[in-house]
């Protein structure tokens, strides 16, 4: 025979829902900080994917005030939510449709090439100085981009449809390879394609007022202050892949629902994939992987409860998962931390990466919209 307990009780300062992703700002406006005084270039922050998952408004206003003087996006629509949230910061938007450029003119767009550039100079802008745009050149990702033997044409049509007041080039710039790894082999040869290219638009005529090529780790490892920008994607949000100081801003956090003993022998979950090898305590906590959690990582996966690292055990399902609680008196309502810093002992984003094969970007930008956001500032 076992008890099972449902009836949650109050958790002073505890969560009013049943999970929530709690997002320190004042980590964001660190961050940025942490960049402008390791590098000479201006701050690019990059809000693509809601911000990784973070909220890509909230996000956007604390990197614009701790100093970002760009913000990077991949949709025109995630380009447009910021503007109609009222910031006024340039944008830059590397993915679009033709028929979205009547909704951009206020926003810099990408052009990889001479068609694209076309349509972009036939679209109507609220500027005399015509559609902002920054052309890109791949130095080696070889996804987007000019292909090096089309960059002359590129950039002379740039110019031609310059001088007629179609466009305005703002900026050059390309995209790195191995932009994580801190060896910058790789990268210096990308950064000296990239010169070249951008010699060759001045040969052109072309006058960009930015060139941008580093992300996050490359704005430590390459150096590069030729360059305007550098665009902080992961480093944002304290995905530190060098180390530097760098303070991850969310915490995903869900609480304990049901509570129950299972006598050795017994299945838990889908499958039974587990079976007690004793009499145990489990308790289920209401998230799973339509929220983000991600189900590969069940063998290898813990949380923080009571101070306790507890296991996840069985099969994670759609909306929740259970844990092995032992002997704990584990109540309903007891919070329960998946990740968040470390600095409690609890999982980091990392940790469920590594868990799940994956990186901690895909753990950020997988939690899912039924699991509110939560801002605060410390």
């Amino acid at each position: 025979m076992y008890l099972v307990q449902s009836r949650p009780r109050p958790v002073p300062g505890g969560i009013t829902g049943l999970s929530e992703a709690v997002v320190d700002l004042s980590a964001v406006r660190d961050n940025v900080r942490t960049f402008r005084r390791r590098v000479a270039q201006d701050v690019m922050a990059v809000v693509k994917a809601d911000a990784f998952g973070h909220g890509a408004v909230p996000v956007a206003r604390a990197a614009v005030e701790a100093g970002a003087t760009w913000l990077g996006v991949a949709h025109a629509a995630e380009a447009l939510q910021l503007r109609a949230a009222g910031l006024r910061a340039p944008i830059l938007a590397w993915l679009y449709d033709p028929a979205e450029l009547m909704l951009l003119s206020d926003i810099d767009v990408s052009v990889s090439t001479v068609a694209e550039l076309q349509r972009v100079a036939r679209t109507p802008s609220v500027h005399s100085a015509g559609f902002w745009v920054h052309l890109k050149l791949d130095t080696g990702l070889h996804r987007a981009g000019s292909a090096p033997d089309q960059w002359i044409e590129l950039t002379r049509t740039a110019a031609h449809y310059e001088a007629l007041g179609a466009v305005t080039v703002r900026g050059i710039w390309s995209h790195l390879s191995h932009g994580d790894s801190a060896d910058a082999m790789q990268s210096t040869r990308q950064l000296q394609l990239l010169r070249t290219g951008v010699g060759l638009a001045h040969r052109a005529g072309l006058r960009p007022s930015v060139v941008h090529l580093a992300n996050s780790a490359g704005a430590v490892t390459l150096d590069a202050q030729d360059t305007d920008l550098v665009r902080i994607g992961a480093g944002l949000y304290g995905i530190d892949e060098l180390g530097i100081g760098l303070r991850p801003a969310m915490r995903l956090v869900s609480k304990v629902t049901q509570v129950r003993r299972i006598r050795a022998g017994e299945g838990v979950s889908y499958g039974h994939d587990f079976v007690a090898e004793r009499d145990t305590t489990v308790a289920l906590v209401p998230i799973g992987y339509a929220d983000g959690v991600p189900r590969v990582a069940v063998r290898r996966a813990s949380v923080l409860c009571r101070g306790v690292r507890m296991p996840v055990i069985g099969r994670i399902a759609m909306d929740q998962f259970v844990v092995d609680a032992r002997d704990l008196a584990v109540e309903p309502g007891e919070p329960v931390t998946l990740f968040g810093d470390g600095s409690a002992g609890e999982p980091t984003a990392q940790d469920w990466a590594d868990w799940a094969g994956t990186i901690p970007h895909e753990i950020y930008c997988g939690i899912g919209s039924r699991v509110p956001r939560r801002y605060e500032e410390k």
